[in-house]
């Protein structure tokens, strides 16, 4: 249970969870819808779907048209969007304080009423596949899709979120609807609303706009099986795009917190080893850096660096080098220098109410509690060195990289010689 007095969760009979904090002397408030469903949720025909769908959500209800959608929430100073993850697809808003029933009311609306209107369906369709080909034109955006895919081949959590443009031309009404019905029932959903919101107030609003749903058993999604596979595709491009990824924990396991410490102290900032070796010592890139990223049942550290066609080879070794030499001789101020990186992040985002809402329904899914910021802050705090290297010695040992390249990459070595070598 957590100890923050300003934060509050009530779940409804039919599953529908409300989850609010205050945030006393502010005058603003974001809160939204967060939907247990995404690209993890669809089979292979469905791929795209889900943010086909989030997209449709905004071109008209029952009572509102997509202009009217906008001028309510923007004749109010607000600001309102959605995303879709592999995970989950979020509908949120943010406004004054004196505007969030109103806010509400729209939220609510778009997620529950959407008309899926033939027309609006066709136009929508053509913003997507536009979507889709600006995303193929841009490189450093375009290679996490195939490293993803080249991590996860042939599964839902490896597919593109868009999806590809030959199954968005062929979605209709009858498939979105569908994919409604199968997933976005009172139990997969979490309202999350922070800043100027008073409880009582947000759990009414929900308890008559969500109530009534009926709960639904959703389909399980298909587990993640890591396989580490290579994409390259060469074209004339002014960079080489290069991004590796190791198999990594999930939100659960025990060693969340470390691999979040590792992959800061190795590329999580102009001090971390990548960014000296690569970029200062050597001058071989101008973006180098590496991430943690985390699902349920999997996770996986990323490392991305742009460069140029003659020296993707070095930057390519002397990566897999700074790996193997960061799991014997990371040093005590390395890890308390991510360590404050890490609780720094947590702690600037808890000023904002967007933060706030966002962090409350990821935590909430995942965890099915919300652990106070400072529990966190003690965990991130609690560990040792010796986690950090075991980890690291775990995410090397045996490892099977995931590699993708783009751009004139001809020189660059594969995957096996990168394998090698991180096993040498």
């Amino acid at each position: 249970m957590t100890t923050d007095p300003h934060l509050r969760l009530t779940t409804l009979p039919n599953g529908l969870r409300v989850a609010t904090r205050n945030m006393p002397g502010l005058h603003s408030a974001a809160l939204g819808v967060w939907v247990s469903a995404g690209g993890r949720n669809e089979r292979v025909e469905q791929n795209g779907i889900a943010h086909f769908l989030e997209h449709m959500a905004f071109k008209g209800t029952a009572t509102r048209s997509a202009l009217q959608i906008a001028e309510a929430i923007e004749d109010v100073g607000g600001f309102i969007n959605a995303y879709t993850s592999r995970d989950a697809t979020a509908y949120y808003v943010r406004v004054l304080e004196g505007d969030v029933d109103l806010a509400f009311d729209v939220i609510s609306d778009i997620v529950l009423n959407p008309v899926f209107d033939e027309r609006e369906i066709e136009v929508e369709r053509g913003v997507i596949l536009q979507e889709i080909g600006q995303a193929l034109d841009t490189p450093d955006d375009i290679i996490f899709d195939w490293l993803q895919e080249a991590a996860y081949p042939d599964q839902p959590i490896g597919r593109t979120i868009l999806g590809p443009a030959e199954r968005v031309s062929g979605f209709g009404r009858t498939d979105l609807a569908g994919f409604v019905a199968e997933n976005y029932g009172p139990g997969q959903m979490i309202v999350a609303a922070a800043g100027a919101v008073d409880h009582d107030r947000i759990l009414r609003l929900a308890e008559a706009a969500f109530g009534h749903l009926v709960p639904i058993l959703q389909r399980p999604r298909e587990g993640a099986v890591w396989q580490g596979r290579e994409m390259r595709r060469v074209k004339k491009l002014e960079q080489a795009h290069f991004a590796l990824a190791l198999e990594g924990p999930g939100y659960l396991a025990p060693d969340f917190y470390p691999a979040q410490i590792f992959s800061a102290a190795l590329g999580g900032g102009m001090s971390s080893r990548l960014f000296q070796k690569i970029r200062e010592e050597r001058g071989l890139c101008y973006t180098i850096f590496a991430q943690s990223g985390f699902h349920d049942d999997t996770g996986m550290m990323t490392i991305y660096a742009g460069t140029g066609s003659e020296d993707i080879a070095d930057l390519a070794h002397l990566t897999i080098d700074e790996i193997r030499r960061a799991t014997d001789d990371l040093s005590e101020a390395e890890i308390a220098r991510a360590k404050a990186q890490l609780r720094a992040g947590l702690l600037m985002g808890l000023e904002s109410p967007s933060s706030q809402a966002e962090r409350i329904a990821r935590v909430l899914a995942i965890w099915g509690r919300v652990m106070d910021p400072a529990e966190v802050a003690e965990r991130i705090a609690s560990v040792s060195l010796a986690e950090v290297r075991a980890h690291a010695e775990r995410l090397v040992g045996g490892a099977r990289p995931a590699l993708a390249l783009y751009g004139p990459v001809k020189s660059a070595p594969s995957r096996e010689v990168l394998a090698e070598r991180l096993a040498a």
